[in-house]
This record gives C-alpha cells, structure tokens and sequence, in this order.
C-alpha cells in the first residue's frame, strides 16, 4: 500500500531508509539540509515526505498483475460467458488489479485440456500473473480446485473467487458432466456400442432425474 506522505518516522528509521549514518543525519540537520518536527514531549521527527523528496521519488507501488478466467460448458451460453467477463473486468478495475490476458474456454470443466487453461498455466509457470480471478471454483475446475490451488501457490499465484456460491443454473452443467463421467465409464467397461453400457447410462439419468424431482 502507498506510504502516507504526512507519517512521521524515528530518526534511526528515517537514516535507514535514506542509507545515512546518525552522525550525518544531525549533521543534515544542523545545516537545515532535512526538515524535522518536534513532538509535545520535545522528540525529533521526520515527515516521510522527507524520503521522497531527497530520493527524488515516491517508492515504488508493486502492481498486481491479473488473468481473468472464464468458462462455459456450451455454445448456446456465450452470454453468460461475456457476463463473466465483463464482471471480472469490473471487479479488476476496482481492486486496482493490471489485467494482462483474459482467458476463456467453452468446454466442460472435466476437460483437461481447455486451450484457455493451458495458457494460464503457462502464466502461472512463468510468472507472468499475480493472481488468477474467477467468478466460481467450478469455471476453473469441476473437481480437485484445491490442488490447482496449492499449484498455483507454489509460483506465489493467488486465485480469487468472485461470488461464493455457485449459481443454481450450473445444476445443469454439473448433470452433463456427471453423465459424461459414467458414459465415459460404461464405455470402457462395455465398449461403445454396447446395451450394457446403455443401459447403466440410462438408469443413472433416471436416477439424476429422480434426485431432482424429490429436491
């Protein structure tokens, strides 16, 4: 955060900034080089405006450098995509946040290899982020958000969720991804065509939809 210009600091802790010995600095002093102010019990001050004007410069403000991540699971929600983005352009904008790529995906979020994703872990990797911001866990990850989180740690990258709960619309998307899970099971276990694998993917809709029902 910005140093307060007005803040008054110790001598020792005013020589230790500007690199001075205390010698020099009552030398300064004396010579009417620095300008001091005295409190009501008769100690030496130093305003930090001070600092700045004999460094030349206020010091420097370390910027927050951020991606935007955003996904949608289908075509047919490219409006929602384009809200998230423009909420986390938003929410940026008012941390104060450099955003430096804004990535998106239409894709599920099992999918691991989401060309969106793979970016930003290429910005993660070489340190080109600060933070990582989204609008819910589950538009970086369906599941495991904990490890991409202490993996994104390890590069001293932070990610930020917008909104705590995710949206009851989602309920949806999380539905397919359920059923792709066990499509995926089924034909590995039976081989694509087979009744087998149609019949366990048709009894867990039936289940789904039954949960659903009865919520």
């Amino acid at each position: 955060m910005p140093v307060d210009s007005g803040k008054l600091l110790k001598p020792r802790e005013f020589c230790e900034l500007i690199g001075i010995s205390y010698r020099t600095f009552k030398r300064w002093v004396s010579e009417g080089r620095i300008h001091v102010v005295r409190t009501p019990t008769g100690r030496i001050r130093v305003p930090y405006s001070e600092v700045e004007r004999i460094l030349g410069e206020k010091p420097e403000v370390k910027e927050t450098r951020a991606a935007i991540y955003a996904r949608v699971s289908s075509n047919d929600q490219k409006s929602d995509l384009e809200r998230q983005v423009q909420h986390l352009t938003q929410y940026c904008s008012v941390k104060g946040y450099r955003v430096i790529d804004i990535l998106s995906d239409i894709a599920s979020g099992l999918k691991t290899n989401r060309r969106g994703l793979l970016k930003l872990f290429n910005h993660v990797v070489n340190k080109q982020v600060d933070v990582v911001v989204i609008t819910y866990k589950d538009r970086l990850t369906r599941f495991g958000f904990e490890h991409l989180e202490y993996f994104f740690k390890q590069y001293g990258v932070k990610i930020e969720v917008v909104y705590g709960e995710e949206l009851k619309d989602a309920y949806q998307e999380l539905v397919d991804d359920l059923l792709a899970i066990v499509t995926s099971f089924a034909s590995k276990l039976y081989g694509m065509r087979s009744r087998r694998k149609k019949k366990l993917v048709q009894g867990f809709r039936k289940l789904l939809e039954e949960v659903e029902k009865n919520d």
